[in-house]
C-alpha cells in the first residue's frame, strides 16, 4: 500500500513524539493529510477547520490525551465519524514513548481514512492497534487496574514489594515488576490516568490506590 504524504501541525510538546523519529521526518510541509501534534492538538485541529476544510484530507489525525475523539469529531446516535482519527503512541510515566500506537476510529470512520493513517504509522515502523473510542483506550483499560491492585496488596501487607514483583517476573513471565515499574515510571504520573479513566467510567477498579495518591500529593506540595 502506498504511503500517503501528510503534514504536521504543531500544538505544545507531543507525549507521542517527544524526540525525533521517522514519523516526524516523513512528514512534508505540502503533505495531503494533516496530523495534528501536542497537548493542545484539538485547539490546533479546532483553529485549522475555522481557517479552512479538512473534508479532502486523506486523513486526519489528532493526537489523543485522555479524552474521547468525540472531543474533537462530534458524536451523533453512535454513527458519528468522518476522516478524523485519533491516536497516542503508548507512555508510561516518565518512561520514553513505546512502539506502540494506539489509533481510534469512531463508528462511521471513513475505512479508507483509517487505512491511510495506520499505513503512514507502520511506515515509520511503527506497530498499530485500532480501538473504538473509550477513555483510556486498549492499553490503559486493562494495565491501570493491575496495577491499582498491585498496589493495594502492597498496603495489605500481602507481601513486600520485591516479593510482589519477583512472583510476577518469574511466576508470569513478565520483565518487570509492577511496583518496580511504578516506581520507575512514577506514581503521580499513574495518579493522573487512573483518576481521569475513574472520572470517565465510574469504576472502582480505576480509582487510584492510596500509594498513587499520596505521590500525586507530594508532587504537588
Amino acid at each position: 500500500m502506498t504511503t500517503t504524504s501528510y503534514r504536521i501541525v504543531h500544538g505544545g510538546d507531543s507525549r507521542s513524539f517527544p524526540a525525533p523519529h521517522a514519523f516526524l521526518e516523513a512528514a512534508t510541509p505540502q503533505g495531503e493529510a494533516r496530523v495534528f501534534l501536542g497537548a493542545q492538538a484539538g485547539a490546533a485541529l479546532h483553529g485549522a477547520r475555522q481557517a479552512h476544510s479538512l473534508d479532502a484530507c486523506p486523513f486526519v489525525a489528532v493526537e489523543l490525551g485522555s479524552e474521547c475523539l468525540g472531543v474533537h469529531g462530534g458524536e451523533s446516535r453512535g454513527l458519528e465519524g468522518s476522516n478524523l482519527v485519533g491516536f497516542a503512541r503508548f507512555r508510561l510515566g516518565d518512561a520514553a514513548p513505546s512502539n506502540l500506537v494506539e489509533v481510534v476510529r469512531q463508528p462511521g470512520t471513513q475505512a479508507e481514512s483509517l487505512a491511510a493513517a495506520c499505513e503512514a504509522f507502520r511506515a515509520a515502523g511503527l506497530a498499530v492497534a485500532v480501538c473504538a473510542d473509550f477513555p483510556g483506550r486498549i492499553v490503559d483499560r486493562l494495565l491501570r487496574p493491575y496495577l491499582n491492585a498491585a498496589l493495594r496488596r502492597l498496603d495489605e501487607g500481602l507481601a513486600s514489594a520485591d516479593d510482589l514483583d519477583k512472583t510476577l517476573r518469574l511466576g508470569l513471565g513478565y520483565p518487570e515488576g509492577p511496583i518496580a515499574l511504578l516506581e520507575r515510571t512514577g506514581l503521580a504520573a499513574h495518579f493522573e490516568v487512573t483518576q481521569a479513566l475513574h472520572a470517565a467510567l465510574g469504576q472502582a477498579a480505576y480509582v487510584p490506590a492510596r500509594r498513587a495518591q499520596v505521590a500525586a500529593q507530594r508532587a504537588a506540595a
